[in-house]
């Protein structure tokens, strides 16, 4: 009986959690049947809850680029253990770091990798291609994804090192839901699909009309040392946020995406406010120069401010 795979990542807009479960997939997809999931950081309780594996089955679980909160989650993955399901946790945000050190997850891991030196993707694609290399097997199919997975890695610690690495962020944001599918089919040369560069050219546009509506809604405080710049946009923040940190100094970027209808946290090159803890105390996360929350209580304060204006024009 073919073993099950499944995946749970980050996602489905994001370009490093996408490219971690295209990793597993096209590592395993030959030999197993494999399902990716993917769950944004108010999901993932929920989504790695449901989770029922057939019991039947040799089952693998891996979760990637993404991590839980509540300890009710923790119990279901020890009984998944329990049950037999091998569970794999590679992950590099700042907070899933600092919880594990504070002992805050109780999970009998079958490996874990948890660290800030790669992108969780890389750290996917290393752990497996080590585990290939002590199988003594050779896989075309999942060594041709190395460049993309050198792409999300660049993109996702914001080095923009390799040509393209943005783009390919733009690509997915883009795609959603079928950016996986599309990554599955990628080769070494990283030729985009029919699909993929429709995307990217539908991208352009809505960035430029997004940077219109972040210049039409910009406010600055100053709190301290640091400049706080918020804005609305229409997606792509960290575009928005990349090309004002160019002219400023020691200024945190707060930018309410009006597509994802969660807040994106940048910083300027020089600023060193730790952004994944500003996150986490707004009920997010991520990393240090780059996080989000999705502060919901945000969306009946804006329906306030339309209800006040709609009203006085009804008067």
């Amino acid at each position: 009986m073919r073993p099950q795979i499944l995946v749970v990542s980050h996602g489905p807009h994001c370009l490093d959690g996408v490219t971690a479960a295209a990793a597993v997939t096209r590592f395993f997809d030959a030999a197993a049947d494999v399902r990716a999931v993917f769950a944004s950081n108010s999901e993932i309780d929920r989504v790695l809850r449901s989770l029922a594996p057939s019991p039947d089955r040799p089952t693998e679980l891996w979760i990637t680029d993404i991590s839980w909160r509540e300890p009710e989650t923790d119990a279901h993955l020890r009984a998944l253990a329990a049950a037999g399901v091998r569970i794999y946790w590679i992950d590099h945000h700042r907070t899933a770091l600092e919880r594990v050190r504070r002992g805050a997850v109780d999970v009998p891991f079958t490996e874990s990798v948890l660290s800030e030196e790669f992108a969780a993707s890389r750290l996917v694609y290393e752990h497996l291609g080590k585990r290939l290399a002590a199988e003594g097997r050779s896989l075309p199919r999942f060594t041709s994804f190395r460049p993309v997975v050198a792409m999300a890695d660049d993109n996702d610690r914001w080095l923009h090192q390799i040509a393209g690495s943005r783009e390919l962020g733009w690509v997915v944001r883009a795609l959603g839901p079928e950016a996986y599918p599309e990554f599955l089919t990628l080769d070494e040369r990283v030729a985009y699909t029919p699909r993929m560069i429709e995307a990217r050219d539908r991208v352009g546009a809505e960035i430029a009309r997004s940077f219109e509506v972040a210049e039409h809604s910009r406010t600055e405080r100053r709190i301290g040392d640091v400049t706080l710049v918020a804005a609305v946009c229409d997606g792509h923040p960290s575009e928005i946020a990349d090309a004002w940190g160019k002219k400023t100094k020691q200024t945190v970027f707060a930018l309410y995406d009006a597509t994802s209808l969660a807040v994106s946290f940048r910083r300027s090159p020089d600023c060193t406010v730790d952004l994944s803890k500003l996150a986490q105390s707004l009920g997010g996360g991520g990393h240090a120069a780059a996080s989000g929350a999705e502060m919901a209580a945000l969306r009946p304060a804006l329906a306030a401010l339309v209800a006040d204006a709609v009203a006085k024009a009804l008067k």
